[in-house]
């Protein structure tokens, strides 16, 4: 096994942008509007397919059938199976993201035969208006909800909180969440799921149609009163370990993420189970079972189970795992 670094995925949305190109330099294939990188998937909306060493050209899921716990740990396939369970995203928001929800595994897996969708958002860059949706407001019963969105009438429902670059956001299911001003890009984690509820998209046309709307799944799976969870750079607390410093960012049921600020060396001890490092910033290399790799802003890399890295240069990695 080596590091493994992906294919990236790009998906054009309505609501993306340039970003990718300018702040990340991917290398856009047209001059349309691009809103997600899946950047680690092996779900079948969005596969990812090896782009380095032996196993180039070999899908995630051809590679977690024939690796299995070699690939991803004992821990992982004695709990999911043949479900790999991390879905790794970047997102490139300048224009409103439809208001919408997602269910939790238990409604996800009888209604939609899928993992629920637990995600967190890592605010790399904000425009200075840049204003999210995140939760309903506390006096929103179901009784309230229903009836303005029975009327269409979606003023006063939301809760609109300002973000910055460096905030990170939990987003559990059942909470309302969307983007209202500004652009923001965003490194998105989150369980291995493409289902939404959309509850409200602006009135928008794609192609002369508006986007569907799922307002009865939608009304089974809010979360009424739930609180949305962020938190700031500047109130993480921080750890000096070797050449970095380390914020635990979160400890949950489908996912830990570790944010990493290096400068010089860091080794990042062999775990018992696969690891992600998206590189949010910086440029340096990764060392691994004898192999060196390039490293740059923008970058993703998969870091197989009971792997060490040595890891050089100034960088900031989002580091995942179970």
């Amino acid at each position: 096994m080596y590091l493994l670094k992906f294919k990236k995925n790009l998906v054009e949305k309505v609501w993306g942008g340039r970003g990718f190109e300018t702040t990340l330099g991917f290398d856009l294939p047209t001059d349309e509007l691009y809103g997600e990188s899946w950047e680690v998937s092996c779900h079948p909306a969005g596969m990812s397919y090896v782009e380095n060493g032996e196993l180039e050209g070999e899908s995630l899921e051809s590679i977690f059938t024939k690796f299995g716990k070699d690939l991803v740990g004992d821990e992982i396939v004695e709990k999911y199976g043949d479900k790999f369970p991390l879905l790794i995203k970047y997102l490139d928001i300048n224009d409103k993201l439809s208001v919408q929800v997602h269910p939790s595994d238990e409604y996800a897996l009888r209604v939609e035969k899928e993992f629920g969708k637990s995600e967190v958002w890592y605010v790399m860059e904000a425009s200075s208006d840049a204003k999210l949706i995140l939760g309903l407001k506390k006096e929103i019963t179901p009784e309230i909800y229903l009836e303005k969105v029975n009327k269409k009438d979606f003023t006063g429902l939301f809760n609109e909180v300002n973000v910055k670059k460096g905030d990170f956001i939990d987003v559990k299911p059942g909470v309302v969440h969307g983007t209202l001003e500004g652009s923001i890009l965003i490194c998105e984690i989150q369980q291995n799921s493409d289902t939404t509820y959309r509850i409200y998209d602006f009135d928008r046309e794609v192609n002369g149609v508006k986007r569907e709307l799922h307002l009865d799944k939608a009304m089974d799976v809010i979360e009424f009163g739930k609180e949305v969870k962020i938190s700031s750079e500047s109130s993480r607390e921080k750890i000096k370990e070797q050449d970095a410093t380390v914020e635990e960012l979160i400890r949950g049921e489908y996912f830990s993420i570790d944010r990493l600020l290096i400068d010089g060396n860091f080794s990042d001890r062999a775990y018992k189970n696969f690891k992600i490092y998206s590189i949010l910033d910086g440029e340096g290399t990764l060392k691994a079972e004898n192999r060196e790799y390039e490293v740059k802003k923008g970058d993703t890399y998969f870091v197989p189970a009971k792997m060490s890295v040595e890891i050089s240069g100034k960088l900031e990695i989002m580091k995942s795992y179970i």
